[in-house]
């Protein structure tokens, strides 16, 4: 009979392989239903037995530890840019140069996609992640290890191969198209600013906080150039196909290119086969294959002469204006949107292009039915661009940004200084209630399954749903006298009504609707404050005290409670049961004999879990982080701590203690 040890490891091997087919081959093999299944099973056993827990377990690919800061370290060999250019012809004389310096040897070159992502270099040691390093300057860079663990499609631990004991191996961190237009749809839902393209998307998502938070986002991997002694190949080409081997995403597009004609065929081909990708690309790469060529190449001080990167234009179309349409968002916000003739861009096809406000609508000059440059290029939101005045229909007349509300016909408003016309009937305009009821309900705020933007308006409609108050009246009889309504969906609304109720202080804040204040801040404004009736006394000095709460943003949160009919929810939302307070710990629970310590945790622990000595450490004055530098105070370590860790403690010359020693300083 199988011990728990061996159902452990047989586990992690399967999820370990399911993950390689999902992420890499793109070749799944059991159902999503099944791979949840056997990763629940692993979870409740290494809950059950924490001496057998491994940092590199799948199930640690959530991303459960909050990284409080970066930790900076020099790169092994320094992350140099390319020279690039947008001209085939200069392409044509970096390869008729490089030929001629290499003297008439026989040669090669290397054609990559150059993905629009962000950089980043792993360090593997003995065949497991040890550290993984932003770009940053090129000299050194962000560690951020605990976030690339997140990425599925990276191994943690490599399968036997004929890897070197130590290596770097450098790629692309991306979001692909599709979780980048789920984000912006989750974005856009909750009226918080868009992101401006896939890279941005990535950056920024790499240097969260919270692990937990980067693992929702959807990023993934691409690799192209392995570093170290004892490779296995004396070509770039030849190490890229053994990388794969060991389990990495290789960009398929990667090829051996003989001669210039190939090296010409190998741009026009993807200048335009590109825009099908599932990833944003803005260029390509071309590399000398032979490693010994390279190292007599060598380098400029800025970059290689091995290696130059061809830059694509702006993706750019020109198509039809169909009609200009005015969108009312929960805040009541109109926004101008050019609705367009289908045309496709970048892989996807574009109808919709948002003009943001009425200064560059008028900017633009836009007259019915014109033609339009749409562009996506950098900037990866459809947009915009100029438009083809020859191309102007005689008579057509100018469209002119609306003066009233399309929704409610009441007359907009536009505070000084700011670009937007707004709807003031906040309480009577039909879009903004159903806007807030929609984003009310919304999983990361009440996550009440069931409503969502169609059934928000068949609610309002029918006059049961007038504001987010409403809901907590609503009765299953309610639901099922609405058409083509049965029990199931009733059943399954009225269950997510009564969890919200258990809905913590931070997210019900956040649900609210208070201007400007989205989730992040949600939880400042709540840790800070602790409750609600303590939010709605505090002054705009107060509320600009706490972290990245400003004037503007204060003055929002005082308006929103001046309110009379906010405050008459508020009391409703109070007496249906909802939480407006932080549940304070015990005061005999809390102490400052931590005070101005930072504290790493590392390894496996037998008393306590890792998110409860957190919350130990928290509780008694400490601080939490994700990294080990010169400002760490101690290691708390458990079984298992890993070695790279070790290794800077004592280069830093940083303390380790055991549970035992930790617990014993705090009685």
């Amino acid at each position: 009979m199988e011990t728990a040890k061996q159902e452990i490891e047989r586990l992690r091997e399967e999820l370990n392989a399911h993950n390689h087919r999902y992420y890499v081959l793109n070749e799944p093999s059991i159902s999503d239903y099944d791979f949840d299944q056997m990763l629940k099973r692993l979870e409740q056993l290494e809950k059950e037995h924490p001496e057998y827990d491994d940092p590199y377990s799948p199930t640690h690919r959530v991303g459960s530890d909050l990284t409080k800061g970066f930790e900076q370290v020099p790169h092994v060999y320094p992350m140099l840019s390319l020279s690039n250019t947008y001209s085939i012809e200069e392409v044509d004389q970096w390869v008729e140069r490089t030929e001629r310096a290499l003297a008439g040897q026989e040669s090669e070159f290397v054609g990559e996609m150059k993905f629009d992502g962000t950089s980043i270099s792993l360090i593997y040691e003995h065949g497991r992640l040890v550290r993984a390093v932003t770009r940053g300057d090129g000299e050194k860079g962000d560690v951020v290890t605990e976030n690339i663990k997140t990425i599925k499609s990276i191994p943690l631990v490599l399968k036997p191969g004929n890897w070197p004991e130590m290596f770097e191996l450098r790629g692309e961190v991306l979001l692909p198209w599709k979780e980048f237009d789920r984000l912006n749809a989750e974005r856009a839902f909750n009226e918080e600013p868009l992101f401006a393209n896939p890279r941005n998307a990535a950056s920024g998502t790499l240097k969260m906080q919270d692990p937990r938070e980067v693992a929702r986002r959807g990023l993934d991997a691409y690799f192209y150039y392995l570093l170290g002694e004892n490779l296995p190949c004396d070509t770039h080409y030849g190490n890229m196909m053994e990388v794969k081997k060991w389990g990495f995403k290789v960009p398929p597009q990667m090829t051996i290119l003989h001669d210039l004609k190939e090296v010409d065929q190998y741009i026009n081909y993807w200048d335009t086969a590109r825009k099908e990708l599932p990833v944003a690309t803005d260029g390509l790469v071309f590399k000398v294959n032979s490693l010994r060529q390279q190292l007599n190449l060598g380098y400029t001080a800025k970059s290689p002469r091995w290696a130059i990167a061809y830059k694509f234009q702006a993706e750019q179309a020109c198509t039809e204006l169909r009609f200009v349409s005015f969108d009312v968002g929960r805040m009541g916000i109109i926004t101008p949107v050019a609705n367009l003739e289908p045309v496709l861009l970048s892989g996807t096809i574009v109808k919709r292009a948002s003009m943001h406000n009425e200064d560059i609508m008028n900017e633009l000059d836009i007259h019915e039915h014109d033609m339009l440059y749409v562009e996506k290029g950098g900037e990866i939101i459809p947009k915009i661009v100029g438009v083809d005045k020859s191309a102007r229909k005689p008579g057509a007349q100018k469209v002119h940004f609306v003066t009233h509300c399309p929704a409610c016909g009441t007359p907009l408003v536009r505070q000084e200084g700011e670009a937007a016309w707004m709807c003031p009937n906040k309480y009577g305009c039909p879009p903004q209630i159903t806007g807030r009821v929609e984003h009310f309900v919304g999983r990361r705020m009440m996550n009440i399954d069931g409503i969502g933007e169609e059934m928000s308006e068949v609610l309002f409609e029918q006059g049961l749903v007038k504001n987010i108050a409403d809901i907590y009246d609503l009765k299953r009889e309610d639901l099922l006298r609405l058409e083509r309504f049965g029990d199931k969906s009733a059943d399954r609304i009225m269950a997510g009504i009564e969890a919200s109720r258990s809905v913590p202080f931070e997210r019900v804040l956040y649900a609210l609707s208070i201007p400007l204040v989205g989730e992040t801040t949600s939880k400042k404004i709540a840790k800070s404050a602790k409750s609600l009736d303590r939010l709605m006394a505090m002054s705009e000095e107060e509320l600009c005290a706490i972290e990245d709460v400003g004037a503007i943003m204060a003055r929002g949160i005082i308006e929103y409670f001046a309110s009379p009919v906010n405050r008459e929810i508020i009391e409703r939302l109070r007496k249906a049961g909802l939480q407006f307070q932080i549940d304070e710990p015990d005061e005999g629970e809390m102490s400052d004999k931590l005070a101005g310590k930072t504290i790493v945790i590392s390894g496996v622990f037998s008393k306590h879990s890792r998110d409860e000595y957190k919350k130990i450490i928290e509780l008694n004055g400490g601080k939490n982080a994700g990294s080990i530098s010169k400002k760490t105070s101690f290691v708390l370590a458990g079984e298992n701590m890993g070695p790279a860790k070790y290794e800077k403690c004592q280069a830093l010359g940083i303390p380790i203690i055991n549970e035992d020693q930790f617990l014993e300083m705090l009685q």
